[in-house]
C-alpha cells in the first residue's frame, strides 16, 4: 500500500491564535498590521516569538530581541504570550484533524502529521480532503493552516513550508526535481545555519546539489550520521512512521458516591483531600498542570451543583488543588443538606514549562512540591495505598517502619 502523509502547520501560530481571539471579541485583526508576540514594549526586553506578515516586511524576525525589532519597526504592536490560549488552540485544531485521519502524531504545539494511507477509497482526492480540513479549521476556529501532502513525512513537511498562508501543496516523488531541488540547501528540514555554511563551503548550495553529491564527500563536511540523513532527505527518502497518539486528555476528574451521607464540613474536606490527592498524582505522572478547578456535589435529590475557579498559574500541587476545592465547596454547600456524592475535576491543561512564574521563590510552594515528590516516590515503589495524605498533613504517618525509613531517605536525598 502506498503511503499518504499530511503535514498540518498553523500559520504564525501564536500570533494567529491571539488574533483569532480578538476578532471573535470584535476587536481589530492584528494579523493585518505590523504586530508580534513576545517581550515587553516598555522595558524593551524579551524576544519575538511570532510575527505578522506586515511585520515581516520590516525584516522583523522570530527569535530576535524586542529592542532590535522595535528599531526596525517603531510602530510594531506587541502582544504578551498567553500559553494557556496556545494549548487550547493546539488541542482544537488537532481534534479537527482526528476527524479525518486514522493516525495523528503531534509534532509540536502548532503542527502534526496525519497518516492517510489506506483512505483513498474514502477520500479519492487527497488535495480535496486537505482543502476541506483546512477550511474547517479556518471557519470554525478562526485561524489558518498550511497542509503539505506527500508519500512520507519529510516530503509532506517540506511541502507545507511552500507558499503561505492558508495553502495546500503536494510534493510527490515525481515533483522533487521541480519543487524541491531548486531550493537553497538551508531550506531543507533540520539543516541549521552552521550545517548550511559547511555544505556551502563544500560547493553544495541547493537541495539538488546535496541530492546529487557523493555521500562520502557530504559526510566529510558534516559527519557520517548527519550526512547520511540529509542526503536521504534531499532525495525524498524517509521511512519514519507516523506514530499513533490518542487525543490528549482534556481534563482529570475523580468523584465518589458515599456509603453514608456527608453531614459535616470536616468529613467533606477529608474526602476532597483524597480526591485532590488522586487527580494531582495522575497529572504529575502525565507531566501536565491545570488552570481550572471544579467541585461538584450531589444531594439526595440527585441534582448536581458545581462551582469552578480559574487559577492565576497552572498547578499540579495537591495542597493548592485541595485549598481551591475547599473554597469552592464552602460556596456550594449550605451546611445542612446531606450529600451523597463529591467530585473534583481539573481542566484547561498545559504541558508548557514557560507559564508565568513569580520572580521570588515561594517557600511554601517549594515545600509542597517536595512533599508531593516524596509521596509519589514512595507510592511508586510500594503502591498508592502505602501512605495517606491526611496522615501527612497531620504529621502522623500511619505506615510501617519500612515506609517511614524510605520517606526519611527520600527527603534527605531530595534537594
Amino acid at each position: 500500500m502506498e503511503r499518504l502523509i499530511f503535514h498540518v502547520d498553523v500559520n504564525s501560530a501564536y500570533l494567529s491564535w491571539e488574533a483569532a481571539r480578538r476578532v471573535a471579541n470584535g476587536e481589530e485583526d492584528i494579523r493585518l498590521i505590523p504586530s508580534a508576540v513576545g517581550g515587553d514594549r516598555e522595558k524593551r526586553t524579551g524576544v519575538i516569538l511570532a510575527k505578522s506578515i506586515p511585520a515581516k516586511k520590516y525584516q522583523v524576525r522570530t527569535g530576535e530581541p524586542v529592542a532590535i525589532a522595535l528599531r526596525k519597526c517603531p510602530q510594531l504592536y506587541l502582544v504578551k504570550p498567553d500559553f494557556r490560549l496556545y494549548e487550547q488552540n493546539s488541542r482544537a485544531f488537532m481534534d479537527v484533524c482526528r476527524k479525518y485521519a486514522p493516525v495523528v502524531e503531534k509534532f509540536s504545539i502548532d503542527e502534526c502529521f496525519l497518516d492517510m494511507s489506506g483512505t483513498q477509497r474514502l477520500y479519492p482526492n487527497p488535495s480535496a480532503i486537505a482543502m476541506r480540513m483546512k477550511n474547517e479549521i479556518r471557519d470554525t476556529l478562526g485561524f489558518t493552516v498550511n497542509i503539505g501532502i506527500g508519500p512520507n513525512k519529510i516530503l509532506a513537511k517540506m511541502a507545507s513550508d511552500f507558499e503561505k498562508p492558508d495553502q495546500i501543496h503536494t510534493l510527490f516523488f515525481s515533483e522533487i526535481p521541480q519543487k524541491l531541488w531548486p531550493l537553497p540547501v538551508r531550506a531543507l528540514f533540520t539543516v541549521g545555519r552552521a550545517t548550511a555554511q559547511r555544505l556551502e563551503k563544500g560547493g553544495i548550495f541547493t537541495i539538488g546539489d546535496l541530492a546529487h553529491a557523493n555521500i562520502a564527500f557530504v559526510q566529510t563536511l558534516i559527519g557520517k550520521k548527519l550526512g547520511q540523513q540529509l542526503h536521504e532527505y534531499a532525495n525524498g527518502i524517509d521511512s519514519s512512521p507516523v506514530l499513533s497518539q490518542p487525543g490528549e486528555a482534556k481534563g482529570y476528574s475523580n468523584s465518589t458516591t458515599l456509603a453514608q451521607d456527608v453531614r459535616s464540613a470536616e468529613e467533606a474536606n477529608r474526602i476532597l483531600l483524597a480526591l485532590s490527592d488522586s487527580v494531582a498524582a495522575r497529572m504529575r505522572a502525565d507531566g501536565v498542570r491545570a488552570y481550572c478547578v471544579c467541585v461538584t456535589i450531589r444531594a439526595n435529590d440527585f441534582k448536581d451543583k458545581s462551582h469552578q475557579q480559574t487559577l492565576l498559574e497552572p498547578t499540579d500541587i495537591t495542597d493548592e488543588i485541595f485549598c481551591a476545592s475547599k473554597s469552592l465547596f464552602s460556596q456550594l454547600w449550605d451546611g445542612r443538606t446531606p450529600l451523597r456524592l463529591l467530585g473534583i475535576s481539573l481542566t484547561e491543561l498545559t504541558r508548557d514549562e514557560y507559564a508565568q512564574q513569580s520572580l521570588f521563590t515561594d517557600e511554601k510552594k517549594e515545600k509542597e512540591k517536595k512533599l508531593d515528590r516524596a509521596v509519589d516516590s514512595i507510592r511508586g515503589k510500594f503502591g498508592f495505598d502505602t501512605i495517606s495524605r491526611g496522615a501527612i498533613l497531620r504529621a502522623n504517618f500511619q505506615v510501617g517502619k519500612k515506609y517511614r525509613a524510605q520517606m526519611d531517605k527520600d527527603r534527605n536525598e531530595d534537594p
